[in-house]
Order: structure tokens, then C-alpha cells, then sequence
């Protein structure tokens, strides 16, 4: 949480060297989710980190990626788990989709197999076949995991108590404050106020809205989910705090910002 750019990218890339992997592709946030608010800054942290895998000797590329807006529509543990599993079966939020097979399409790069644009093909293959879950199920399997409950993510811990947030008016969803839905997320149960709080798998919010679409007054724009019943008007007031409604449409804003290697900065509009 501390915005030094030396700070993070020593942090993050010891991680990363320390598996041993040839290849490194990041994924860097930029907007109120993130720890760079800026583009600018999420570049440098970017070209920061790039630089360091290089000089040891790893093949690194860093995509800017947005923040400014919720990826998916799950926020928490269980439920990511299990809408990582429909994006596996082809059933996911666009938006996570997207990143996805940019992110695995950049790691097969590395890897020397095709140019990008065929590596991006061969991801989605992966995906459409049905190849992508099964070596899911295959590393769950590896760890000693059941692999069952990917066939049935309702076996993934489930909150006893859910809550829906209803849109006090009428309009597009203009933004919503990522930064704030986190909290509110922890505030559930999600994450962790301290070092000494307890996780709970179960809790967590799902999106039904995302920025641009139209809401109507009453209409849900989120469900909590948490063991903590008393915890749910705090985090209600949090999230009404995070969300911005209003009469004109958005404009919609690039998934991927820019990609950044070793030659150079390339600015992207998708």
C-alpha cells in the first residue's frame, strides 16, 4: 500500500524470480483499484519491473491493465473460484475472458511458440475445447485437491447470509470506485482489516451491473454475501459510496491500456 515505484517492483519481482520461471508476464493495474492511480505512473512501474526480469535474464512483459472499474463480476474468494471456472468453460464475464487469453496469449509468446495474434488463437482454442479446464482440474489434482468441486462450484464455501444493494435512482451506471468495493469486500469478510484477521471464504459481493449499463430504480446492483450479518449495513453504506449514477452513457474505457517489454512501450485501445 505504500506508492513507491522501487518499493513495489522489488517486492513483486523477487516473487517473481525466486520461481524460477524463464518467462514472466504481469499484469499492472492502473486506476482506484490499484496502487498507481495513474496510467503514467503504472507505466513506469511497469518499465520498473520489465527492466529488472531482463537484467536476470528472464523474458518479461507487462500489461497496463484497468482498474477503474470491477474485472469480472465476483469480488472474494469462493465466488472468483468459481467464475474462474465458467470463464474456463466459456461462460465468464467478457471482460474476464478478454484479459485472460491476453495474458495466457503473452505467456505463450514467451515461450517462442507463434507471433501474438497466433498465440492468442491457440488460447482460445484452449479454451473452446474444454483443454484449459482440464489442466485446471490436472494442477488441482497434482496438489491433492478435489477436483469435484470444480465440476460443482456450488460445493465451494457458501455464505449463509446474502444481501441485495438496490439502486436508490434511475440511470446509467457511470462508475464504481474499485478502491471502495474492496473495503467493503473486507468488510464482509473477504480480506483482512489486519494481519491477525480471519478470511472467510465464503463472503465476498457479486456484481450485477457494470459501468454503462442501465439501472433502474430499486433494481439490484450487487448481492453480499457474508457469515457476518452485522457487518452488511457497513459495507452497504461503503458501496453506496463507490457508485456513481447518473443520465448520460459512459464512455467505455480501454481493458488494455498498453504493453511494455524490453524494446519499448506499446500504447493499445483495447
Amino acid at each position: 500500500t505504500v506508492e513507491s515505484i522501487p518499493l513495489i517492483a522489488s517486492s513483486i519481482m523477487s516473487k517473481k524470480l525466486a520461481s524460477g520461471a524463464d518467462g514472466i508476464v504481469l499484469d499492472v493495474k492502473t486506476g482506484s483499484g490499484a496502487l498507481m492511480k495513474t496510467q503514467e505512473d503504472s507505466i513506469r512501474l511497469a518499465q520498473t519491473m520489465v527492466r529488472i526480469g531482463e537484467h536476470n535474464g528472464r523474458r518479461t512483459v507487462a500489461l497496463v491493465t484497468d482498474m477503474d472499474r470491477p474485472l469480472g463480476r465476483a469480488v472474494g474468494n469462493a465466488v472468483e473460484v468459481a467464475e474462474a471456472v465458467e470463464t474456463l468453460r466459456g461462460n465468464g464475464p467478457e471482460d474476464l475472458a478478454r484479459l485472460s487469453v491476453e495474458l495466457a496469449a503473452n505467456m505463450v509468446y514467451l515461450a517462442g511458440e507463434a507471433d501474438l495474434q497466433q498465440c492468442r488463437d491457440a488460447v482460445r482454442r484452449a479454451l473452446d475445447s474444454g483443454a484449459a479446464l482440464d489442466r485446471l482440474c490436472a494442477m488441482v489434482e497434482a496438489q491433492g485437491g478435489d477436483r469435484s468441486v470444480l465440476d460443482d462450484p456450488a460445493r465451494l464455501p457458501q455464505a449463509s447470509h446474502h444481501c441485495d444493494w438496490l439502486a436508490g435512482q434511475e440511470g446509467y451506471l457511470l462508475s464504481v470506485d474499485t478502491e471502495a468495493v474492496g473495503v467493503a469486500s473486507m468488510m464482509l469478510g473477504a480480506g483482512r482489516e489486519t494481519k491477525e484477521s480471519t478470511i472467510d471464504p465464503a463472503a465476498g459481493i457479486l456484481l450485477h451491473k457494470k459501468p454503462g449499463d442501465w439501472v433502474r430504480c430499486g433494481e439490484p446492483i450487487a448481492t453480499l454475501l457474508t457469515n457476518r450479518p452485522e457487518s452488511l449495513d457497513q459495507a452497504r453504506a461503503h458501496l453506496e459510496q463507490a457508485v456513481a449514477i447518473g443520465p448520460g452513457q459512459p464512455a467505455v474505457r480501454p481493458l488494455v491500456f498498453a504493453r511494455v517489454t524490453a524494446e519499448g512501450i506499446e500504447r493499445l485501445d483495447g
